[in-house]
């Protein structure tokens, strides 16, 4: 451990990860707020995208068990493997765009990130005391919410002038470049120890503590409640305000500038009051704001307040949670932060087939369904916090 802690690599590595992750996310969200633009260009049913999104996760959920296989072979295999995935499904979609290879660029692309982001956590984690890890790990974190800040206004931008496959070239480039980054100047953190139990050693201790497992259903349980409303926001936009490609770039780069509040306030406050209660906290605002969206939503300025509160706390929620995973079973960590991963995706699944469902009955219906899942995350919470050290 580097004494400061924090600074185990110069700024300028935890920038440029960061800047990855950026990479990463911004094809993996592009797609919510744009969902009718790409529906429209590939002339199919809206529907039939929030589809692909489920199958993307559902994949995602499975993605999580081939992890303990990659975490023997160490930090920088993890990464590489996971850049080289999202690099292949982008150039499918950028050599023949349609609906198909679409469908296979978001499962390349989740399951780029599905390989990628435990490494790099995993590989901060090893570096950096606990005490200290909130703060480090929500530095990345800023990732998830420039996709949407910087990234979804350059998608919306490229698809205003070009082809709906274009933003797939550049990210796909931008991949391979990240590639190069990472195997040229990543040096590996000492290999991880073999489980005496074989490979699946790590996964069986798992499955054999309730709490881990009980702390796996706070972020299935969340992300349930998230995802109803991620792919019901922009046709709820759309067909409350008419709003147009521009006018929904401008809205997820709100929704970012939200999110971006929440991982700073992370940064700054997880540590200080601890993970656990700053999760709790979390979701009791996100329950708060879920049923404030309808309510304040009739104008559109009133339904981007209610967006932005609404991902605010959610984001302060779900970057709360990342250091909590990453102690509740340190043997087995890259283990768990994917199989807390895997339990995300599940959620994604059951939130994506859900929504466009509740949503034909009424969007108060979608956010009132967002609280009822918050809620079993809470009571999660709660029995994590009786029975882990």
């Amino acid at each position: 451990h580097h004494p400061s802690g924090i600074f185990f690599v110069s700024y300028f590595k935890l920038v440029a990860f960061t800047f990855i992750r950026v990479i990463l996310n911004t094809p993996y969200r592009m797609i919510y707020p744009f969902i009718t633009i790409f529906a429209n260009r590939l002339g199919v049913d809206p529907n039939a995208i929030s589809e692909l999104i489920a199958r993307r996760a559902m994949v995602g959920a499975f993605a999580a068990f081939v992890v303990p296989f990659i975490e023997t072979r160490g930090r920088k295999f993890g990464m590489l493997l996971g850049l080289g995935l999202f690099v292949g499904g982008a150039a499918v979609v950028a050599i023949s765009p349609n609906f198909t290879t679409l469908g296979i660029a978001l499962v390349f692309g989740l399951l780029g990130k599905a390989f990628f982001d435990p490494s790099l956590s995993s590989h901060i984690a090893d570096h950096v005391a606990y005490e200290k890890r909130g703060a480090a790990l929500a530095v990345t974190e800023f990732a998830w919410s420039l996709a949407f800040v910087v990234g979804a206004p350059l998608v919306g931008w490229i698809l205003s002038g070009y082809t709906w496959s274009t933003p797939y070239l550049i990210f796909g480039v931008l991949g391979l470049l990240a590639f190069f980054y990472v195997a040229l100047t990543l040096t590996d953190s000492e290999k991880p120890t073999h489980h005496e139990d074989g490979l699946f050693g790590n996964l069986k201790q798992i499955l054999k503590s309730p709490v881990v497992l009980i702390a796996f259903m706070i972020g299935l349980s969340i992300t349930a409640g998230n995802e109803v409303i991620n792919v019901t926001f922009a046709l709820w936009l759309e067909d409350s305000f008419k709003l147009q490609i521009a006018a929904l770039a401008g809205a997820s780069a709100f929704i970012g500038l939200s999110e971006l509040g929440g991982e700073g306030f992370v940064a700054l406050f997880a540590d200080r009051v601890g993970k656990v209660r700053a999760a709790g906290i979390g979701i009791l605002a996100n329950c708060a704001a879920a049923i404030l969206l309808p309510l304040i939503g009739r104008t559109q300025l009133g339904a981007l307040t209610g967006l932005f509160l609404f991902y605010i706390t959610f984001e302060f929620t779900i970057v709360s949670i990342i250091p909590l995973m990453s102690e509740v079973m340190p043997s087995a960590r890259a283990t768990t932060l994917s199989l807390a991963g895997a339990a995300h995706s599940v959620g994604r699944v059951l939130g994506a087939l859900l929504g466009p469902a509740v949503y034909a009955v009424g969007f108060s219906f979608v956010t009132g369904v967002a609280v009822i899942f918050n809620l079993l995350g809470l009571a999660a919470v709660w029995y994590v916090s009786r029975h882990h050290d």
